[in-house]
């Protein structure tokens, strides 16, 4: 491969602009065109992609709608009778505001999908809840908050599941089932980790709630609660797809906040809605972006290129994996999420499905190593938005939170080396393996 190459220089290209601060979807776009005229082909091609890509996928729609539910969360106040929920059952613990922290992550993760819009949403009542009074140091909370921030997108709904299953045509129902284990099992260790630390500092115990109001504050928080039902019981029911599922979540959010709730104005209604749109805006042109590029990608033959190299060093699946999970994690402290996905996964499925690697285990797994990105240095999307709200300096976010990456890291071990920690589920439901 000569510097003159046009996937070289498409490349650099790419590289180039995106330092440049072009954002990445519109710098895969012109790095691809760019190779498509080098190359003596159609540049209409771009286009071509990207209108095919996006408009044949139906799939595509559950993002904005995802979105739109757990910005419709936000708003109402569906989040704050869910914190008291929480509260109620795990405050009355050592270190009880910061166990609710993980609790209420769980719940949220069941009704988002985004670890963005955890962090964002519920993420920010935490941490003012955890540093009133002193009670938490604020690093610690928000190094908290973006640890359990990640849990979001690996139970279901998940938004990083859904883009995944757009590269692999793996069954977005038999990921959704999939992340399950994972994300409670990664839930479970940030609690234990956060029991140890609240006897190790000395977090304060909150004054319990009375056991005769348990059932009022369940009862309050109930409709909120049956979200997740509603949302993950009609797709394994048949009754919707993913995709419509969406669009039931986003219509019961509503519904919920606006009638029983009646907690939301139209000017909140308004800016989720442009909120909304702004962050699908931002994921369209990534897709956009990715569709463009892989269509570069397919020309050069570089997933089959890749499939022969990996071939001749004889891997074992257990040797590709962790091969797998080391580029992913080198990745994920320099990309955003969704562009690993789209860009580098497609690359490595062709020589997981030789290698007789389930789709599902494979697609889980990433997901949940490329979350990691999210609380790594240097690029950690989430430790930058936790230093916006918590006002703390990067280096005391990094120092507290390098714990929790660490657990994180041994649940992403077990589910590497582990498969029915993420099949057990599916299988249950009736999956085949792929």
């Amino acid at each position: 491969m000569s510097f003159a190459d046009p996937f070289l220089i498409t490349i650099f290209a790419v590289t180039a602009l995106a330092l440049l601060g072009l954002p990445i979807g519109h710098a895969m776009i012109a790095a691809s065109i760019l190779y498509l005229w080098m190359s003596g082909l159609d540049m209409g091609t771009a286009a071509e992609q990207i209108l095919n890509g996006m408009y044949s996928n139906y799939i595509i729609l559950a993002v904005p709608l995802f979105i739109l539910a757990a910005e419709l969360m936000n708003i109402g106040s569906m989040t704050d009778r869910l914190m008291v929920f929480c509260n109620a059952f795990v405050g009355r613990f050592r270190g009880g505001l910061a166990q609710v922290n993980v609790l209420q992550s769980i719940i949220f993760a069941g009704m988002s999908g985004s670890a963005i819009a955890d962090a964002a949403g519920s993420g920010k009542i935490m941490q003012r809840l955890m540093t009133a009074d002193g009670k938490y140091p604020a690093s610690y909370a928000a190094a908290l908050t973006a640890a359990t921030a990640v849990i979001g997108p690996i139970i279901p709904p998940s938004i990083p599941m859904i883009v995944y299953a757009l590269v692999s045509d793996a069954s977005i129902g038999y990921l959704f089932l999939g992340g399950v284990v994972p994300g409670l099992l990664m839930a479970g260790m940030q609690m234990v980790l956060v029991a140890i630390d609240a006897r190790r500092k000395g977090f304060p115990v909150e004054p319990p709630t009375p056991i005769r109001e348990l059932p009022g504050i369940t009862l309050r928080a109930l409709p909120a609660l049956m979200m997740p039902v509603v949302l993950l019981g009609g797709i394994y029911t048949g009754v919707t797809t993913p995709t419509e599922a969406a669009a039931v979540a986003a219509a019961y959010a509503l519904v919920i906040s606006v009638v029983l709730y009646r907690s939301v104005s139209f000017a909140d209604f308004y800016e989720s809605v442009r909120s909304s749109a702004h962050t699908t805006a931002s994921i369209g042109m990534l897709i956009a972006g990715a569709l463009v590029f892989n269509y570069v990608v397919t020309v050069e033959n570089i997933p089959q290129h890749l499939s022969v190299l990996l071939a001749s060093w004889h891997l074992s699946p257990t040797t590709f994996l962790i091969l797998v999970n080391v580029i992913l994690l080198f990745l994920g402290c320099l990309l955003e999420g969704t562009t690993i996905i789209l860009v580098i996964l497609p690359v490595f499925i062709p020589t997981a499905h030789a290698l007789g690697i389930d789709l599902v285990h494979f697609g889980v797994m990433c997901v949940v190593n490329i979350m990691l990105g999210l609380v790594t240095p240097p690029y950690g999307l989430l430790l930058f938005i936790m230093v916006r709200i918590a006002e703390v300096p990067m280096r005391d976010l990094v120092r507290d939170v390098l714990p929790f990456i660490g657990v994180m890291l041994l649940s992403l071990i077990i589910i590497t080396f582990f498969p029915e920690t993420v099949l057990w589920l599916p299988h249950l439901f009736g999956y085949q393996g792929s």
